[in-house]
């Protein structure tokens, strides 16, 4: 092991080393002889950076400080760890305003300066290395952008953070949720969240949200699962869980049929990639969770969907 943390770690959710299969935290046979728990491994470590706030955090300043506090890590290896996804968000986005077909797209983007674009979210979203960090990077200073995705979010919780979204007084909302509610649980396969839930959830979601707030909505559908990298891992089969495309493009379907603009994401990440570890796979080892490749690939469809015609 090296003892630099690595940058691009594996699923948020799963179980760690040192969890129990419910990723519950550590067995009473992981502890220390003085009874703490052990500290997390870098990759571990690098984990709970990526996904646990998505929002910039200043290096050296209060909210990095307390950030490194509240998840027991060093501060050194924190912000070490918050200026790598940083600089790979800056290269992602860089390489994509290369293409000058694609920053003319950019340039027609509906968010104006002096705006405030929210995403709602689960982890796809909440990432340092996510579409809607890209996007940060693509649009002018002048937009604001505020993260409020959480790591494994269902639309149920999602009601939950009404209020918040109506503090943040949005000019647009950009919602990606679904994942988590196709997540299949146990032997029978149930369905976390059923499709009734699923569809009343949203539709509550947007209407409540229009009471609340003139913000302008745009969904973005759940990205496709690798199904055999799902089916194989590990955390995911000691644990019981599972996911299937077809749940998914269940979900997108009804996005589809929506009123308000929603990106298709399912063709900007490939369900069925070749498997190789390459630079270009967008899906980690895990299936369910995507690359900075993938991510990007995420942002770019996202462009193309909103640009419009020249």
């Amino acid at each position: 092991m090296q003892s630099k943390p690595s940058t691009q770690p594996t699923d948020p959710h799963a179980p760690g080393p040192r969890q129990t299969p419910t990723g519950h935290g550590p067995r009473a046979e992981d502890r220390t002889a003085s009874g703490a728990a052990p500290a997390p491994d870098a990759e571990q470590t690098a984990r709970l950076v990526r996904f646990r706030l998505p929002a910039p955090v200043p290096p050296d300043g209060p909210e990095e400080a307390r950030e490194a506090a509240r998840s027991g890590i060093d501060p050194a290896v924190h912000r070490e760890l918050l200026l790598g996804f940083e600089e790979q968000v800056r290269r992602a986005a860089a390489g994509l305003l290369a293409d000058t077909g694609f920053a003319g797209l950019v340039a027609r983007l509906p968010f104006r300066p002096g705006e405030h674009v929210v995403a709602l979210g689960e982890s796809t979203t909440a990432d340092r290395l996510s579409w809607f960090e890209i996007l940060r990077r693509l649009l002018p200073p002048g937009v604001r952008l505020s993260n409020l995705a959480v790591p494994g979010c269902t639309t149920t919780q999602a009601l939950a953070q009404l209020p918040v979204l109506a503090l943040q007084r949005p000019d647009w909302v950009l919602c990606m949720l679904g994942a988590n509610d196709v997540q299949r649980l146990g032997p029978d396969a149930v369905r976390l969240v059923s499709a009734d839930e699923t569809r009343r959830n949203l539709l509550l979601l947007r209407e409540l949200a229009g009471r609340r707030t003139s913000a302008r909505w745009i969904w973005l559908t759940p990205a496709g699962v690798h199904a055999e990298r799902v089916a194989a891992y590990p955390h995911f089969r000691r644990a019981g869980i599972g996911w299937a495309n077809e749940d998914i493009d269940a979900v997108a379907a009804f996005l589809r049929s929506r009123p308000e603009p929603t990106v298709d994401t399912r063709s900007a990440v490939p369900a069925t990639a070749d498997g190789e570890d390459t630079a270009a796979d967008p899906h980690q080892p895990d299936g369910l969770h995507l690359t900075l490749a993938g991510q990007r690939s995420v942002a770019a469809a996202l462009v193309q969907a909103l640009a419009g015609p020249a």
